[in-house]
Formats: structure tokens, C-alpha cells, sequence
């Protein structure tokens, strides 16, 4: 393990990799996820707890939470890549304390890595949600450099002024900084509900609904429908979800400047096992109860 301090020669090489960078490839998860890792000191190296920038090569042993790392720094990436349209009523995480359903519980199971969630939806947000294996993706889909923007598809309740459109796409300031959206097009509706479609280039918290809660207005529908270049079509129905062929995930990647990578071949039981579950619906769903379309663009 290599220590990278502000005192070094940017003209000398520094050997090895840096660490978050390496767990974030083999799929353990984001980059900004293993730093928040690194950071509670949660990863060791040859049993010396880590820092960020440090540095790291095939013959550092490597431990999260204790578990030493069993897979091979070297080995070759795997990317895939997975579309969710998140129901009402999951949450964005791996285990809940309160023990509501999550958005991972009906995902294929990996034999190696694991599903990492590209962004977030709150509880009562549904529509497009993306997971990968490979966590150098998911860091750039994330940040804010590769300005991938989302579209959601949002029913306000009050009524909307031209005036108030106007501010929201030149900017407020919200309790943790400006934001705004970069589009907003109105899409139908009657009487105090009406249905806009809002563009914005970033995922903070409950960012949409308190754009327009900045106005004096109420979101009481939610759906998001695109992420950058990934359209949500309606072959896909609520609580499914669908792999990315090869095409999809070559053109996803060279979005964000990552070289293509071919998916790994599925055995036909796999295929067969996992063409099951996408067409199984969840417990969760079933007990949903039926709600209105929302109106296209």
C-alpha cells in the first residue's frame, strides 16, 4: 500500500491504483460509496486501516468490515446493466430497519459483485431506477461532470403561473443550495392537478418536490421516466425490470466515456431462471391498488 501525500512529484509515477477506485470496479460498490467506506474506516489494508488516495496492487490483502477480499484485482470487469420501474411504497436501500420492501429484493442474485443502485428514488417516487456491477459506471452516471439529466413525469396540485414556470428554470435557492430545473413542459391535466414533464442535470434529495413546494405548490404524483440517455418504455410495466442488451449498454457507456465491455454468456438455465423472476410480479405490487396513467409528452 502506497500512501499518496500533497508532497509528491506530480512527474514521478505513483505505482498501484488507487483504493477506491479498485473496490469500486470489482463491484463492491459506487465510488463515492467505498469512500464513505474508506472514510468510516471500514477497509483495512494488510491490516492497517485505509485512507483515501492510498494506493493499492495485486499483493495487498484487502478487508471490508473484516471480510477479507476474495476476488482477483485483475480479474476482468463484468458490466451489466439493469432497468427497475420502482413501485410506490420501496425503499432505496439493501435492508430496511423498518422492514418495508426495497427496490434490491426482487433483483437477480450474482454470483460475484453485486447490483449497485445508480441514484435514488424516495418512498413515494416510482418509474426508472438503473443498477450496474461495475461501480466505475455508476460514479459517472452519478456525477455531476457527465451531466446526465433526469425526466420526470410530475402531477402539481395548485395552480401553476407562467411566472412561477419561469423561476424555477432560472433558479431558486432551496435550503442546501440553488437548483433548478432545465426544462418544464406542461403535459395535461384538469382542474387544481396538472401534469408537467421537468428536466434537472442532478438527484439530490426530494430535489423535484421541493422545487415546486419553493412555489407554494403540492407534487402529488411522482414518476421518473428517463435517466440521461435510458428511456423507462412501456413495455416495462410497474414492480419489473429488464437487462440492457448490448447495444443499449455498448451506447450507455460510451456516453460516459467508458470503453464498451461484452456481457458475460449466460447458461440457458441462468437464462431461463432469470426470465422467470423478471416476469414474476412482487407480493408488494399485487396489493397495490390501481392508479391513473401518466399522460405522454
Amino acid at each position: 500500500m502506497t500512501d499518496v501525500t500533497e508532497t509528491e512529484s506530480p512527474s514521478i509515477p505513483v505505482p498501484g491504483e488507487k483504493l477506491q477506485k479498485v473496490l469500486a470496479r470489482v463491484g463492491l460498490g459506487s465510488r463515492r460509496e467505498v469512500e464513505g467506506w474508506i472514510s468510516a474506516g471500514r477497509v483495512t489494508v494488510n491490516g492497517h486501516v485505509a485512507e483515501l488516495g492510498c494506493r493499492v496492487d495485486s499483493l495487498d490483502q484487502i478487508s471490508v468490515d473484516g471480510r477479507p477480499l476474495k476476488r482477483d484485482l485483475n480479474t476482468e470487469i463484468v458490466r451489466r446493466v439493469m432497468l427497475y420501474n420502482k413501485p410506490e411504497g420501496e425503499v432505496c436501500t439493501r435492508d430496511d430497519p423498518e422492514g418495508r420492501p426495497t427496490v434490491f429484493d426482487r433483483l437477480p442474485r450474482l454470483k460475484q459483485g453485486r447490483w449497485i443502485n445508480v441514484g435514488r428514488l424516495d418512498i413515494n417516487t416510482t418509474g426508472l431506477l438503473l443498477f450496474t456491477t461495475d461501480g466505475e459506471l455508476a460514479n459517472r452516471l452519478m456525477h455531476p461532470s457527465y451531466q446526465m439529466d433526469r425526466e420526470y413525469a410530475v402531477r402539481v396540485m395548485g395552480e401553476v403561473e407562467d411566472e412561477m414556470i419561469e423561476r424555477l428554470k432560472e433558479g431558486v435557492m432551496l435550503e442546501d443550495g440553488p437548483a433548478k430545473f432545465t426544462d418544464v413542459v406542461a403535459s395535461g391535466g384538469e382542474g387544481i392537478n396538472r401534469w408537467f414533464h421537468v428536466c434537472l442535470l442532478e438527484g439530490r434529495n426530494r430535489e423535484v418536490r421541493r422545487l415546486w413546494e419553493s412555489q407554494g405548490l403540492r407534487v402529488n404524483r411522482l414518476k421518473r421516466v428517463r435517466f440521461g440517455p435510458v428511456f423507462l418504455g412501456p413495455e416495462l410495466p410497474v414492480g419489473r425490470w429488464r437487462e440492457l442488451k448490448q447495444n443499449e449498454l455498448d451506447a450507455l457507456s460510451l456516453e460516459v466515456g467508458l470503453d464498451p465491455i461484452k456481457l458475460p454468456v449466460l447458461k440457458t438455465s441462468e437464462k431461463e431462471k432469470q426470465q422467470r423472476l423478471a416476469r414474476k410480479p412482487s407480493m408488494h405490487q399485487a396489493r397495490q391498488p390501481r392508479r391513473t396513467k401518466v399522460p405522454r409528452k
